[in-house]
């Protein structure tokens, strides 16, 4: 591919806060040589490519070198990344698979080392990343930090493994990446104190104050199940300095249409200025990690994206490294071999082993929220029938599944509330964070054929409408794709109408299921090993 020698344009120049008519001139290592102010009238922008603070790529459905092809496309030019989702499905193993497939790209990935595999002592994963695997990961070239630290209580109350792990990232003079879902007051500065310097949890401007008045970096997330834009953005006005933008979990729809350049452009249109929206979006993520990322400064790397306005930041080009990778709707981001790996070992299971057998008495129901991670706590009678429990479709009480993919362990059993089904079952290997199987359906026998499926091909999405059965089959991890994001976004748009079709009312179903199992989130979540209150950290009964 040969390197860009010279761009002309309106340069927005993040360092200087100008914006003015020159010619940019690039040497064949893909290095700035000159920048050449003129007075040219142009109709175009050249600006610094966009920069996504926090995101899982597994969550796209997508390999690190297909995730990095899409994004350029919207400008993006670099992610932290957290891969302890693949972490959580393979150790040590499943991180350097994803280094290894982003080598040798024209696009910028900082990973972290994830710190809370598995997330908590209440989610069975496949391979537990210890501390001595921390400290062999920390000395990664590519890894730039230490991710989340999402077992908050372990950190509060000075559990001395996860803080050994802090420890051997501050050693190395890295950040460290924190998750503080409503952690406020006493608590939180204990969590803060132990040198955890950002949050992408946050989700009223309030408590985003709080932990900015505090020295932390809030991450604005606008993912496809979290969406915290419209309560987080007015922070940029006064904390521009402490704000960056993140979309956490990203699904391969939405990334097909956009990514960072969607927050820049909803943040100029929501009256934010310019430059501080380009300073969350561009300088302060390249700060807080260290990033070698060019600003189109003299003797920078040769990135740049051009746009037509610097309102909808549509994007005519994007180059990295001197390299065009991105130009008028063309894509010329290289392809790279997908190999397969994973780890799926649970076994068949039959009807018996899903059916929750009468007991006296009020049940807990989680309940779920369109547009958040968060859950809420129902109490009331559940629906039994012939002994068992049912689905009951008039209070829209789904019956709620989740398999140890690991192992042949017995499922746990609950009941859930706001997807709307009126019939069939969904189901996911994509569960937060330990990434067992999570179904919910209304009948039992849809349940288990949901669940079957993902056994026999060992990883995918899947919506059963009696014998009527979509899937997507993700054989990387269970996680992710061998296929490029039209395909995997198709596929999954079909499924996401097919589940619409049996009744339900949430936007982006999947993603919330995903979330369903994870035990970091409060309020009351179904996991593996059973049903868990996270509000107080313990696992809880079925029966109030």
């Amino acid at each position: 591919m040969d390197k860009v020698q010279k761009k002309e344009g309106n340069i927005v120049d993040l360092i200087k806060q100008e914006i003015y008519p020159a010619t940019i001139f690039c040497d064949e290592n893909g290095k700035i040589t000159k920048v050449e102010k003129n007075q040219n009238s142009y109709k175009n922008y050249i600006l610094p490519g966009f920069i996504d603070s926090h995101v899982h790529i597994e969550s796209s459905m997508l390999v690190p070198s297909e995730f990095a092809k899409a994004a350029v496309s919207h400008g993006t030019v670099a992610v932290v990344t957290d891969p302890h989702e693949i972490g959580n499905v393979l150790g040590k193993k499943g991180v350097k698979y994803m280094i290894k497939n982003s080598r040798d790209l024209p696009f910028y990935f900082a990973f972290g080392a994830p710190s809370c595999v598995p997330a908590s002592p209440f989610e069975t994963s496949g391979t537990p990343i210890d501390s001595n695997d921390i400290i062999d990961i920390l000395e990664y070239p590519e890894v730039t930090h230490l991710s989340e630290v999402m077992n908050f209580p372990a950190v509060i109350n000075g559990d001395p493994i996860l803080l050994h792990k802090i420890e051997a990232a501050k050693s190395k003079k890295l950040p460290i990446d924190g998750h503080a879902p409503s952690l406020r007051g006493d608590d939180l500065k204990k969590y803060i104190s132990a040198g955890i310097s950002t949050d992408h949890e946050s989700t009223t401007f309030e408590e985003a104050v709080e932990k900015i008045s505090l020295g932390m970096t809030i991450q604005i997330r606008e993912g496809s199940g979290a969406k915290d834009f419209d309560n987080l953005y007015p922070l940029i006005s006064k904390y521009s300095d402490s704000c960056m933008f993140c979309s956490d979990d990203i699904h391969p729809d939405d990334l097909k249409k956009g990514h960072i350049n969607r927050l820049v452009s909803k943040s100029i249109k929501n009256g934010i200025s310019l430059f501080d929206t380009l300073k969350v979006a561009i300088l302060n993520p390249i700060k807080h990690y260290s990033l070698k990322i060019g600003l189109l400064q003299k003797g920078d790397s040769a990135d740049w994206i051009e746009v037509n306005d610097l309102v909808d930041f549509k994007i005519i080009e994007t180059v990295i490294q001197g390299d065009m990778v991105f130009k008028n709707g063309v894509n010329f981001f290289p392809q790279k071999e997908i190999s397969l790996v994973n780890a799926f070992s649970a076994q068949r299971k039959i009807l018996n082993e899903i059916k929750t057998p009468y007991k006296d008495g009020l049940c807990k129901i989680i309940s779920v929220t369109e547009g958040s991670l968060y859950t809420k706590k129902i109490i009331d009678t559940p629906n039994w029938i012939n002994g068992f429990l049912e689905s009951n479709i008039e209070k829209d009480y789904l019956r709620a599944v989740v398999v140890n993919r690991y192992g042949n362990q017995s499922p746990s059993l609950g009941l859930i509330h706001g997807f709307g089904l009126k019939r069939g079952a969904i189901a996911s290997s994509i569960a937060h964070d330990a990434h067992n199987i999570v179904a919910i359906g209304v009948k039992d026998e849809d349940i288990l054929l949901a669940i079957n499926l993902l056994i026999e091909f060992k990883g995918g999405l899947v919506v059963v409408d009696s014998n009527d059965v979509k899937f997507i089959h993700l054989p990387v991890a269970g996680l992710m794709s061998d296929k490029s994001i039209d395909d995997v976004a198709k596929l999954y748009e079909e499924l996401n109408i097919k589940v619409k079709e049996l009744g339900c009312k949430i936007n982006n179903p999947f993603i919330t299921l995903s979330f369903v199992s994870l035990s970091v989130i409060p309020e009351l979540k179904l996991c593996d090993v059973g049903l868990f209150d996270s509000l107080n950290f313990k696992l809880t009964s079925f029966i109030e």
